[in-house]
């Protein structure tokens, strides 16, 4: 099992990523999403990587995270969901989006994915909830401030950055929302 390739990054393209290893260049399927995050031509990269068999055909999907990797394998053990299908919705949803959508049974937020309907979305909550838990779970200290949470996600920030930054407002914060978003902002600023 080929778990990860690092090198020299020698091309790229929609949704693919050719790293040099040893010599020897080695296409890997990626996310869209990833390419521009993987790097630049003749930079050194490291792929978090998914070798999969079919009767006819051996693909390698690579992953800029474990926790994407992870994903994606979580994705492909879904019934009807193949390889080309989980790399699609991790190109629309990124693995914390997907986590999150998991795990408050969001499946609107598959809409923008194309090859997932109603019933694919909901095969895939049902199947994923509580497997992808340790990426959309928020730390026990942030669980009572779900709107602060919300507000900072909406302002860019990952669902985990965001639980961290709430986890560590501290108790004596004032009740309004926008004072807290201030106060967390100033926190991660400095």
């Amino acid at each position: 099992m080929i778990t990860a390739i690092e090198g020299a990054l020698v091309s790229t393209g929609a949704d693919w990523a050719d790293v040099s290893v040893g010599g020897v260049t080695i296409r890997a399927s990626v996310p869209e999403t990833a390419v521009p995050a993987i790097g630049r031509p003749g930079e050194r990269v490291r792929l978090f990587t998914s070798l999969q068999m079919r009767e006819d055909s051996l693909a390698l999907y690579g992953f800029p995270s474990e926790d994407a990797r992870t994903a994606f394998e979580a994705l492909i053990g879904v019934n009807g969901v193949g390889p080309r299908l989980a790399l699609g919705i991790l190109s629309t949803l990124a693995a914390d989006a997907l986590a999150l959508a998991i795990d408050s049974a969001d499946t609107s937020a598959f809409k923008g994915v194309s090859g997932v309907g109603t019933k694919t979305a909901n095969r895939i909550v049902l199947e994923l909830k509580g497997k992808l838990e340790w990426r959309s779970a928020p730390a026990p200290q942030a669980l009572g401030h779900a709107d602060l949470i919300d507000a900072l996600t909406s302002l860019g920030y990952s669902t985990q950055e965001a639980a961290s930054a709430a986890a560590g407002l501290p108790d004596d914060a004032p009740e309004s929302l926008e004072e807290r978003v201030r106060i967390t902002l100033q926190a991660a600023a400095g």
